[in-house]
């Protein structure tokens, strides 16, 4: 049992309403999330925020009390310019395409993007109405991946899991989509990131070091000051519940009514949402092949097709219903006869009971969707044979395929292995298929709906309230106000700032990242206040600071701290002598690693030498990365030379020289009252680590420091020296 209030937000609510005559009437959604979730939000009194569909808005504040009242929910009511473009449009027609690997039958439309915006806002606002500091947020499924981003932004301590209940594609399929990195972005705002399989979140840990360049450790990402969290949680279905169908007398009433319709045959069940992604034709054209392969099975088995209507109106889905209708009339009239009809086509939602009591009676199960995130329906096949008898064809494209592994599992482009996984299941003894149903039940049970939403939730908890002891806490405003007002109190203050990914964002090169004139106007207004001591620490060398700063009144510190020159000096000072003769038997491994790397290159500086591969390719960058950094740790094993890990490049320099052995040798004996140190990266560790105590110490873009606050970019950093150089 979680202790604060679960907060969950999905596209439509559990329940469907329904106008009645003047009034409405509310009833349970089928099938799909609300199902899924139904019985842990009731179990935890969770608040559940969705769109209870269209509503006039003259009954919106009616409809709104009831569920609140009666149910806990908290309708999101859309308006008609924004409801079909963002449903309709970008979630049905963009992002479902293209994230089930379908990319040609996606659509790019500004307007739709547009309204998909807008409503992750509206879900954002209606949050925010109900939400409480300590609240888990749980958001669900591809229609909100920028809520997260949305409420973080609004509320940067929030406690934010989104789980994605779909497939999620390679990179080089997402990155057909234009607003891909915004996606990204947005779902790298939640503390934990769930999918189905390890496959969907390791596509999505690709995607986001490709596209954003944002690597990760055991799943954790740190981005922006924030650290997220992926995992993969295989959902369950209401074991309990699907296992004791058949003893309910309505399932056991229903199972003889309708094995006496049918009489003594074999019953081969699909039952699918009427969509291009669950291979309705290929399943039909493999019951054909089967039928041609195994003549002797004609008249002995009847395949029960049923279909639960979807998206009728949108033109695709239409020609995939005409499709399906013309060849179900094709093999009844080429195979079928007088006394024996091969299909029985279903096309309509069916109720608990009557889906039960067809997954009990049904001998075999073909599940063969073409991609699916999980697929439900083959699990409450197997929950519902409490007997232990039946056999489950399942596709290798759902993601379930990597839990049931017993079941006949087959390739759903492949007529021929499914028409043979039908021929082995009707054929399979029914110890054989106890044995199988056995292990599988089992697993399931131990798995269930409840299971997964716990295991999620134990995991949040596990990340959100288990933050590594001494690791940086996100600058708040009333820890703004204490850094100013302690500037403000100051006589004599040191500021100690790094340049790239601190006051300038990275580059694609080293060179192109020139102070824009905000920087440089904001540095010499902090210059000219009295009292206030500039210190631009950075990795660079002395040329370039001499190039873009040499006008300021500003101490410059080049080389991580092997040069200096004081404010108003014209010449560079060695901070510490320094041998360099290490540098002739390093550089050629340098050049090997640099050549073998297509996109990185060496920099060698005074005191140090750098690679640089931030414009490799992203996919084998990090392991050349790794590699080499363990060939240098070796060869600098035992000698006075560091090896330094920073934003895409490694650098070796002399121990001796670093940001926090010039503090601690020029600057720590100086009578401070104000000290503000800010950087990104390892560098600036060393920096922090000899600090006094009360010294203020901002990381950029990561908790796991040793400063005392993280900020999220550099343009957060730029907005509180501009506040201060106000002040």
């Amino acid at each position: 049992m979680w202790h604060a209030l679960l907060i969950l937000a999905a596209n439509r609510l559990p329940v469907t309403v329904r106008r009645v005559g003047s009034g409405f009437e509310v009833e349970p959604s089928p099938g799909g999330l609300a199902t899924a979730l139904g019985a842990v939000y009731k179990e935890h009194g969770a608040s559940w925020v969705g769109w209870p569909g269209d509503i006039p808005p003259a009954q919106q504040a009616l409809v709104e009390r009831q569920l609140i009242r009666r149910l806990g929910c908290h309708p999101v009511f859309l308006p008609q310019r924004l409801a079909r473009p963002y449903y309709a449009g970008f979630s049905s027609r963009t992002l479902w395409p293209l994230f089930h690997s379908f990319p040609s039958y996606a659509r790019y439309d500004a307007r739709e993007w547009d309204a998909y915006v807008s409503v992750n806002r509206l879900f954002r606002d209606a949050i925010l109405r109900i939400a409480a500091p300590d609240d888990l947020i749980w958001v669900h499924d591809y229609h909100l991946t920028l809520l997260p981003r949305f409420l973080r932004e609004t509320i940067p301590r929030a406690r934010l899991g989104v789980f994605i209940h779909i497939p999620f594609p390679s990179y080089d399929t997402l990155r057909l989509l234009p607003w891909h990195k915004e996606i990204l972005e947005g779902l790298l705002a939640a503390d934990l990131i769930g999918f189905h399989t390890y496959g969907y979140a390791n596509a999505f840990l690709g995607s986001v070091r490709r596209a954003l360049g944002h690597e990760h450790e055991l799943g954790r990402i740190e981005a922006g000051g924030h650290a997220a969290q992926v995992d993969a949680f295989p959902m369950g279905v209401d074991f309990a519940r699907f296992s004791r169908a058949q003893a309910e007398p309505a399932v056991r009433a229903r199972i003889a009514r309708f094995r006496g319709k049918m009489g003594e045959v074999k019953i081969l069940l699909s039952l699918s949402r009427l969509d291009y992604t669950k291979g309705l034709g290929e399943q039909l054209r493999s019951f054909q092949t089967f039928l041609e392969a195994h003549p002797e099975w004609r008249g002995r088995i009847v395949y029960v097709f049923l279909v639960v209507p979807s998206r009728e109106r949108v033109d695709r889905y239409a020609q995939l219903k005409r499709e399906i209708d013309e060849l179900v009339g094709r093999i009844n009239s080429r195979y079928g006869t007088v006394e024996w009809t091969p299909i029985r086509y279903i096309y309509r939602t069916l109720g608990d009971v009557e889906l039960q009591s067809i997954y009990a009676a049904a001998d075999v199960a073909l599940v063969t969707p073409l991609r699916d995130g999980m697929n439900l329906v083959c699990k409450e096949y197997l929950a519902t044979k409490a007997d232990g008898r039946g056999v489950l064809i399942l596709s290798e494209m759902a993601g379930a395929a990597t839990e049931l592994r017993e079941a006949l599992v087959v390739n759903p482009n492949d007529e021929v292995q499914v028409a043979e996984a039908i021929h082995t299941a009707l054929a399979m003894p029914e110890d054989e298929q106890v044995r199988r149903n056995r292990t599988l039940r089992d697993r399931l049970e131990r798995s269930d709906v409840r299971a997964w939403a716990l295991a999620y939730v134990a995991r949040f908890a596990d990340v959100t309230d288990r933050a590594k002891p001494g690791s940086a806490r996100a600058l708040r405003p009333q820890d703004v106000e204490r850094l100013a007002s302690a500037y403000v109190r100051g006589t004599r203050r040191l500021l100690l700032l790094d340049y790239d990914g601190t006051l300038v964002p990275f580059t694609t090169l080293p060179g192109e990242a020139a102070p824009p004139v905000r920087v440089l106007r904001l540095l010499e207004r902090l210059a000219k206040v009295r009292g206030n001591d500039v210190f631009l620490v950075s990795g660079r060398r002395r040329e370039e600071i001499d190039a873009w700063f040499a006008s300021l009144p500003i101490h410059c510190v080049a080389e991580h701290g092997a040069w200096h020159r004081p404010r108003d000096a014209k010449e560079w000072q060695r901070s510490a002598p320094t041998d360099v003769a290490w540098k002739d038997r390093l550089r050629p491994v340098f050049e090997v690693h640099a050549a073998r790397l297509p996109g990185s290159f060496v920099e060698e500086k005074d005191a140090s030498i750098a690679w640089h591969y931030r414009n490799a390719e992203p996919d084998v960058a990090p392991d050349a990365a790794k590699e080499f950094f363990d060939t240098l740790s070796s060869v600098t094993a035992n000698t006075d030379l560091s090896v330094l890990s920073g934003n895409r490049v490694l650098e070796v320099k002399s121990s001796r020289v670093g940001k926090g052995a010039y503090f601690a040798t020029r600057l720590a004996a100086d009578s401070w009252d104000f000290i503000l140190a800010i950087g990104d990266d390892a560098t600036d560790e060393e920096l922090f680590a000899v600090l006094p105590p009360d010294a203020f110490s901002i990381r950029v873009g990561s908790r796991d420091s040793r400063a005392r606050f993280v900020a999220e970019s550099h343009e957060d950093v730029l907005s509180l020296l501009e506040g201060l150089a106000s002040s």
